[in-house]
């Protein structure tokens, strides 16, 4: 019996739509576990699922399973549907927001983003300081601690409180909960530094951006400074710290990292300023924050035209109180 051309054609265009959404799978998968800054051994141990098979399904080349995807899903702290390609929510249909949003160019999304941050996440507008935010290397420590002493207010590491509120190191939160019990304790750690602190620098980790509530609370209450170098700069940083986890940990480990700053590139833009620390000394980054940020370490009035810009109101301590006084003190 001779096949049907018609119907080998059919199969074989189903065989490709198949293929490619195995490969977008894949793309979620890998993209999805660059912003939750796991590497594929965590991943693989938290998920219960073997490397083999997590290196096969990034690369668009294994047997789906339903099962294994939940388990993935599971461990970075995601819910499945959010590994599918093109998903949404079955339960939840489109909303006049979403289709309005959907319409907007970049520079309108930015600024809409800006007005719910206002209204929705911090109606009182009161900045609580201020927060950086990138990748380990980029000079986040060095540069928060500077910033923080020459204003006189505390320091703060999202990291520490994480370890300090779950009395045990972040590598043991990871192993004893994986990333749901982490991202618990990272919001606790937040609103504990909101409830406790009236004007604070603090440092969050990297990987906060990919928790969206998290993010939403720190870019409402803080003026964020996204501090950013080349890649490179990054790996030599850590390694020059005395880290060479990163370096043995994968021979690909450039490549991850390019991965991440690509993954994480558009919640890192959604802060208030980026400081690019490439090639420069620590000098003339502090200068640049120093001129960006002190005013919001500091007070002036609601009616003030840079208190406006931010729709935020600066925090305790300015001696420029008008909008016709134009020194800092």
């Amino acid at each position: 019996m001779t096949s049907d051309p018609a119907e080998t054609r059919v199969n074989a265009k189903a065989a490709e739509e198949v293929d490619a959404y195995i490969a977008a799978i894949g793309e979620r998968v890998r993209g999805m576990r660059a912003r939750r800054g796991m590497t594929r051994k965590q991943l693989g141990a938290d998920s219960s699922v073997s490397e083999r098979y997590l290196a096969q399904l990034e690369g668009g080349k294994a047997n789906v399973s339903i099962a294994l995807l939940w388990q993935i899903a599971q461990a970075m702290g995601v819910p499945p549907h959010e590994l599918l390609p093109d998903a949404m929510p079955l339960t939840r249909a489109p909303s006049p927001l979403l289709q309005l949003l959907d319409g907007l160019t970049p520079e309108q999304e930015e600024a809409a983003h800006r007005l719910l941050l206002k209204h929705f996440v911090n109606p009182e507008g009161q900045v609580r300081g201020v927060a950086l935010i990138g990748l380990r290397g980029a000079g986040k420590s060095t540069l928060g601690q500077a910033l923080a002493e020459a204003v006189g207010v505390p320091f703060i590491r999202i990291g520490d409180v994480i370890e300090q509120l779950g009395g045990m190191s972040t590598g043991e939160l990871f192993s004893l909960g994986g990333q749901k019990a982490y991202r618990r304790l990272e919001r606790q750690a937040l609103q504990h530094v909101l409830d406790n602190y009236e004007t604070s620098v603090i440092e969050a980790g990297g990987s906060l951006v990919s928790e969206p509530a998290t993010y939403a609370e720190l870019l409402g209450s803080f003026y964020t400074v996204w501090v950013r170098a080349a890649p490179e700069e990054h790996m030599n940083r850590v390694v020059v710290q005395g880290d060479l986890r990163p370096v043995q940990a994968s021979p690909e480990a450039m490549d991850d990292l390019k991965r991440i700053l690509a993954e994480r590139e558009a919640e890192y833009r959604a802060a208030n300023h980026t400081l690019d620390t490439s090639g420069r000394s620590v000098e003339a980054c502090l200068d640049e924050l120093m001129d960006m940020t002190r005013c919001f370490l500091c007070q002036w009035g609601s009616d003030h035209p840079e208190s406006k810009a931010y729709g935020q109101r600066p925090v305790a301590g300015c001696a420029r109180q008008g909008p016709n006084e134009t020194g800092h003190g």
